[in-house]
């Protein structure tokens, strides 16, 4: 039983009350690990039966407008967790000559997350891993209008503040990245 939402769609329940294939775990319909249990903002698993956030779908194919859209939506609410989902569905559905640019904003995001969550160690090597993916020059600085050397250049400064401030943790919404100058939410 799915134990979020009080049903059984997404989430197989044994007889025994177990969530999923005997290993106490909850899957899905094809028997893939899937935590039900709700989250918050920033990712974090809550108690079964908490209110959290809604999840962002999996395995969404949008094009680069919309996926910048969506992900600058959930960066400005301090979601960057629910955002790095996102990214992660582009550069699984997009082109190969895009995937280091999706991957790297994803590792942006994950990188925010983590210094959101107070691990600021963790937070600041995945910001600096994707501020050198983006670098790297296989994304063009402009494609699809994001500010990739912006981009760049706040993630590295993020990651400089917080481990040298004695490991300030940074707020999600007040530290968002723009994605592309003048994109409003």
């Amino acid at each position: 039983m799915n134990r979020t939402t009080g049903d059984h769609e997404g989430v197989r329940g044994g007889a025994d009350g177990d969530r999923g294939g005997g290993d106490g775990r909850d899957r899905d319909e094809a028997g893939r690990a899937r935590s039900a249990r709700p989250r918050d903002g920033l990712g974090r698993p809550l108690p079964y039966g908490a209110e959290g956030v809604p999840r962002q779908p999996e395995g969404v194919v949008r094009g680069p407008e919309e996926t910048v859209r969506e992900a600058q939506r959930l960066l400005d609410a301090g979601m960057p967790f629910h955002a790095h989902e996102v990214f992660e569905d582009a550069w699984k559905s997009g082109p190969e000559s895009e995937r280091d640019l999706w991957q790297g904003l994803a590792q942006l995001a994950v990188g925010l997350t983590h210094a959101a969550r107070g691990n600021v160690t963790g937070g600041a090597r995945l910001l600096r891993r994707g501020a050198d993916r983006l670098a790297g020059g296989s994304p063009a600085p402009d494609t699809h209008g994001i500010d990739v050397g912006g981009l760049v250049s706040w993630a590295r400064e993020l990651a400089d503040r917080t481990e040298g401030a004695g490991g300030a943790v940074p707020d999600a919404a007040a530290e968002a990245p723009r994605l592309r100058p003048g994109l409003l939410q």
